[in-house]
């Protein structure tokens, strides 16, 4: 994976944010002024009331984090982590599962939820990497509020605590269905939302349903063919229509995480230069090299080095200034990841 050297940087462990900040808002602000290739601290992220002009959109991808990860256990007393990725089927009995330790499940074996023996699984086999698990009755995301944890990310390394089932989303979870947090989305609490509004500035959801892919590396294949892992998305007619008339009318539209600028470049028609409206799945993988068109500014965290996240905010701005950022974000000890640090970057 040498095409990635480039990407590499050696993350020391205490600058990883294992938890939240007290408050929401107060995470350190790095502004980033993509024409002019400068940066500055503004310093908290609240601060970026001072930055905003009126008439900007901020679009936010209002996907809720479900409880995915299931301790699932075998008659014997065998414990298997599991987080579930989504239903492979209409009736939302067969799911793809991460399933820890799955060479010593037989095919057909029962596994329930640890305390919930009322639900059962049974061990259809693998599928590739992953696994494919049936359950003997249709499976809700009120059914994984029961039985299920907020799958925070592995990179923590640290067990779930209750404030996770708070601080792990955002305030604009609204839509179930994500093993992982829009997690520039963080940042925002109501009140700052509000003061962003009373500045003249507008708020649109779209939607993005995220997969565990986020967190994997990138591979030599999804290089060369320029594609991702899939995610499935909606875009309004309402959003579509007032991000039309936002981009005749010259203002600004800033994307509230990665995510969220995967589904407007997905559905931004460059020819046209309009939105369209949208409920399908996108692979896209934007990577320097690639122009995008469809925002004028993004708001995120610091992310894993060698990440496809990495790649797009790169291909946002360029290269050389993203790493130029990252090497003074490391040295001035920034927090990183999802609980981290943000970012705003602007090309006008």
């Amino acid at each position: 994976m040498d095409f990635l050297n480039e990407y590499d940087f050696h993350l020391p462990d205490e600058q990883i944010a294992k938890f939240p900040l007290e408050n929401r808002d107060e995470s350190r602000l790095l502004v980033v002024d993509i024409g002019q290739s400068k940066f500055w601290e503004a310093p908290l992220f609240r601060d970026i009331t001072a930055l905003v002009r009126p008439g900007d959109v901020f679009v936010y991808n209002e996907t809720k984090v479900s409880y995915r990860r299931v301790y699932l256990q075998v008659e014997s007393g065998r414990i298997h982590e599991s987080i579930f990725l989504e239903s492979v089927d209409q009736s939302n009995q067969g799911w793809l599962c991460i399933l820890k330790n799955r060479a010593k499940l037989k095919l057909g074996e029962m596994l329930s939820p640890v305390g919930f023996k009322n639900f059962r699984f049974s061990f259809q086999g693998p599928k590739e990497e992953l696994s494919i698990l049936f359950s003997e009755t249709p499976i809700s995301d009120s059914d994984f509020a029961i039985f299920g944890n907020i799958p925070i990310p592995p990179y923590l390394k640290r067990n779930v605590t209750e404030e996770d089932k708070i601080r792990y989303q955002t305030i604009f979870a609204n839509r179930s269905g994500s093993v992982a947090a829009p997690t520039a989305g963080l940042h925002f609490t109501e009140d700052l939302k509000e003061s962003l509004r009373k500045l003249g500035a507008e708020f649109l959801p779209v939607e993005l349903q995220i997969g565990y892919g986020t967190f994997r590396p990138l591979t030599p294949e999804q290089w060369q063919t320029k594609t991702l892992h899939k995610e499935k998305y909606f875009v309004s007619e309402s959003t579509a229509s007032k991000l039309n008339d936002a981009r005749k009318e010259g203002r600004r539209i800033i994307a509230v995480g990665t995510t969220t600028l995967r589904v407007l470049e997905t559905v931004f028609d460059s020819q046209l230069q309009k939105y369209k409206v949208g409920s399908s799945q996108t692979d896209i993988f934007l990577s320097p090299g690639n122009r995008i068109q469809s925002v004028q500014g993004l708001i995120t965290n610091f992310h894993l080095p060698k990440s496809s996240l990495l790649l797009l905010v790169s291909a946002f701005a360029n290269t050389q200034l993203v790493l130029d950022v990252y090497q003074y974000a490391l040295q001035n000890r920034f927090r990183f990841y999802s609980y981290g640090d943000s970012m705003f970057l602007f090309q006008k």
